[in-house]
């Protein structure tokens, strides 16, 4: 598998170009399902593109696959697809406004298990297409796998979703505390929640333990939170998103302030190279990490 990687590294290295664009990765996760994680996911992706940016979702939640159901909108093939050359990367890549488009994937361990050179490096000719990316958001399965934190480890932004149930919160601490021993930064949503005290409240119950069990290095801050409200769970049931459908609404008022901080990190370049571009960005990096 070394060989395998580092054949597959180099390949990266050869054919990743820089095109002047700095793509912010930003990996969405969560502790369990069920959590709202790919609904928060697909509306953030959305109102980052409304903000002028040009933005990429990409589809990782393997097994889970629900972005197609989000979007309203279908999907032949994904991007296993394109490494068996079966498809171009022009072929599965759905728009969804002028400013996104959605990107059907796998997981890194799949991924990765395509390392035929010709094939690779084709891929990663035509994944040059999406190297003008201002932002990827990575929508990743839920849980604790190796094949999600290969995706937390080559993201700049990491952020984790939970609710304020004790069973999410305590799968929500497993994954920080996994995911901390490869990074010194996490982000958290608290979704579904009444108001913003009771995000916080719960944001800093999940904030101390992890100061005691993992240090004082870890950053853990609280990115924003989503209000509990029935328009989400009916957007959901209608194959819309919910700042389409209810723009109004305290939710999508929430996820507006959580684009804006993310927007703010992009305009400072923060953690990101300029030699990170686009989906072949995001394959240097996987390789790097794996």
């Amino acid at each position: 598998m070394e060989h395998q990687a580092a054949k597959l590294e180099r390949l990266v290295s050869e054919n990743t170009k820089n095109s002047g664009v700095k793509t912010r990765f930003v990996a969405i996760t969560s502790g369990k399902g069920g959590v709202g994680k790919s609904t928060i996911s697909s509306n953030l992706a959305l109102t980052l593109s409304r903000s002028g940016l040009k933005v990429a979702i990409f589809d990782a939640d393997i097994g889970l696959a629900n972005l197609d159901v989000m979007f309203n909108v279908k999907i032949k093939k994904n991007i296993l697809h394109v490494l068996r050359g079966e498809a171009k990367v022009s072929d599965i890549l759905i728009p969804i406004n002028k400013n996104l488009m959605l990107i059907p994937g796998e997981s890194g361990e799949e991924i990765l298990k395509y390392s035929d050179a010709s094939l690779f490096e084709r891929f990663m000719e035509e994944a040059n297409v999406l190297d003008d990316l201002d932002v990827m958001v990575i929508d990743t399965g839920a849980g604790i796998g190796e094949h999600i934190q290969l995706f937390l480890s080559a993201a700049d932004d990491v952020i984790v979703v939970t609710v304020p149930d004790p069973a999410a919160i305590t799968d929500a601490y497993a994954t920080i505390k996994i995911t901390a021993r490869a990074r010194d930064d996490i982000n958290v949503i608290m979704n579904q929640v009444r108001s913003e005290k009771e995000a916080v409240a719960v944001f800093e119950k999940i904030r101390k333990v992890a100061r005691v069990n993992i240090g004082e290095k870890l950053k853990l801050s609280l990115i924003g939170k989503i209000n509990l409200d029935q328009k989400v769970a009916l957007s959901v049931k209608q194959r819309a998103l919910f700042v389409e459908t209810y723009p109004g609404s305290q939710p999508s008022r929430d996820i507006e302030k959580i684009a804006q901080k993310l927007v703010q990190k992009l305009e400072r370049n923060v953690l990101v190279t300029s030699t990170d571009s686009g989906l072949s960005g995001l394959f240097k990096r996987l390789m790097e990490h794996f």
